[in-house]
């Protein structure tokens, strides 16, 4: 059976995806992650690693903003040390979220299923 997730850890995985989002529109000046917006962050149990995870409004630009994130990583971890004030800051795996758009591509088959009946 799953353990429950503890309510500090979510509220702490909100906490570093709302710095992060801040952090993208306030401390980081690349143009290709203007579009950019973390979705969620996923804790190890022992807070050391971060699966963050982001979607793009212009998903022609998903490449880019890739690159633009494996640059810049390390800086946004700098600013979440620095930002959240706590002893260890968690280790960033940066996460292209495509929940979207497999969203999307479930709809169109449930209407072209639902055409072929």
């Amino acid at each position: 059976m799953a353990r429950k997730q503890g309510h500090n850890k979510v509220v702490f995985e909100e906490r570093v995806k709302n710095e992060i989002n801040i952090a993208l529109r306030r401390s980081i000046s690349d143009p290709r992650l203007t579009l950019v917006s973390v979705t969620r962050v996923i804790l190890s149990n022992d807070y050391s690693q971060a699966k963050v995870y982001w979607d793009t409004f212009d998903s022609e630009k998903r490449g880019d903003a890739k690159k633009a994130f494996d640059g810049v990583a390390s800086r946004l971890r700098a600013i979440l040390a620095k930002e959240l004030d706590v002893r260890h800051t968690p280790q960033l795996e940066i996460i292209y979220d495509s929940q979207f758009e497999d969203e999307r591509n479930i709809e169109s088959l449930l209407d072209k299923s639902s055409k072929n009946d």
